[in-house]
This record gives structure tokens, sequence and C-alpha cells, in this order.
């Protein structure tokens, strides 16, 4: 038994048995956003994400949860709405930069580690918080590209992922439903029947973006009326 156990919930430090409780707190907020879900395809790359609207008066087009970074790459979040936006923020300054120096599109690999490491100075510092947010990036480089970065920094590539509070069951879907050579129509639908059974609320053309990303085409956000063509 260790003496004063919640002094090391205090701030961003090691708990004799090896724990950030700040790190697995951010977590937990992750957990309450909204879940979306990122496909790779052979055509490209895709985002479905469930934008979680409570207040009956609110605007739908004023919240948006899929976000252009560059013009092949795209990014969608879950956990606490702030913290995604300045991140986000600060991808579009990094992949704006490197077009200015070296007049083209960044990797997508490359800015997901360079926004990792934005989430892990949170975690080494005190008086700052960990980011309670966790990031699906997506794009085309070389090829279609996806990547999950956590609240405590982790990157990880993946062909299919999901984030937020319907996490478990849909893995668990992609896992079983997901193949290598799904068309992106398939995609979009797998994506849409994921939210509709571990969302809490009916789906509706205001309450989902969609956003593909395709060679020759580069990132597009479709419109209500595209989008209730699928729901």
């Amino acid at each position: 038994m260790y003496p004063n156990t919640q002094a090391y919930d205090r701030g961003v430090m090691f708990s004799p048995d090896g724990r950030l409780f700040q790190v697995e707190y951010a977590r937990e907020a992750v957990k309450r956003g909204a879940t979306s879900v990122g496909l790779t395809t052979n055509e490209g790359v895709v985002f479905i994400a469930h934008k979680n609207i409570t207040a009956q008066l609110a605007i739908p087009s004023s919240v948006q949860k899929v976000f252009m970074v560059d013009s092949y790459i795209g990014v969608t979040y879950s956990g606490i709405v702030a913290d995604g936006l300045h991140l986000i923020n600060i991808m579009r300054s990094k992949t704006q930069t490197h077009r200015m120096i070296y007049n083209e599109t960044e990797s997508v690999e490359t800015i997901a580690r360079d926004i990792s490491e934005e989430l892990l100075l949170a975690t080494q510092y005190g008086g700052i918080r960990p980011y309670a947010i966790s990031l699906l990036i997506g794009g085309i480089d070389k090829q279609p590209r996806l990547f999950e970065i956590d609240p405590g920094a982790t990157v990880a590539g993946f062909k299919a992922d999901a984030i937020g509070s319907g996490k478990a069951a849909a893995d668990d879907m992609l896992a079983k439903e997901y193949k290598d050579d799904i068309s992106m129509d398939d995609a979009i639908s797998l994506g849409i029947k994921i939210i509709k059974k571990v969302g809490e609320k009916p789906l509706t053309e205001s309450n989902l973006d969609i956003a593909t990303i395709k060679p020759g085409d580069g990132y597009r956000l479709m419109d209500t009326e595209k989008v209730s063509k699928y729901i």
C-alpha cells in the first residue's frame, strides 16, 4: 500500500504502479464523445461521424465533426470539442507550412506523428492537462492511409477504425464486415450502419457528417442532400 495515493491524481505523473491517471481520465472523456468511423478503400478514404446535437434550437450546420486539413487529408475527432478544434488548427498550420516550403501535400503519416507530439507534450509537464481527444486522420499520399491518435499520444495505422462512445461495438462490426476490396459506397453504407447501431439517437441528414477523399478529387464534405440519399 502506497501512502497518499491521491497525490498522483493531481498532475501528470506516474503512480507507483505505473499509471498516468490524468491520461486515463482523458480517455474516459473521449468515450463520452459521439462515434466517428474512418475506412480506407481502393478508391480512397471515407469518414462518417455522428454529430451529437442536444439543444433543440441549435443550428445543425454550425456543428461539424469532419474537417479538411489539406487537399488530400481529412480528420474527425471524438472528445472535448474545444480540444479537437485546437488540434485541427495546429494540423492545418503544419500542413500549410509544409506546402509553402515544399509545394506538396504533407504525407498522412507525417502529420499524424507531428500532431501526436503535441498530445505527448501535454502528458509530460505539470500545470497542463492531457488533451481529452482522439483523432482519426486519413488521406491519400502514395495510397489511402488512416491513423488513430489517442490522448496518450499513441499513433497506430488502420484499414478501418472507430473512436468515441461506440468504439468497442463499432470495432467489432468493422472486424466482421470490412473487406480489403470494399467500395467507397459500401464503406459509407457500413459506416452508417455502425453509427445507427451504436448511436443513441436516430440519424438524419442534419446530425451526420460524411466526407470522402479520392485521387484527383481530393477532400469533399457531402452536403445534406447527398447525406440523405445514404440514410
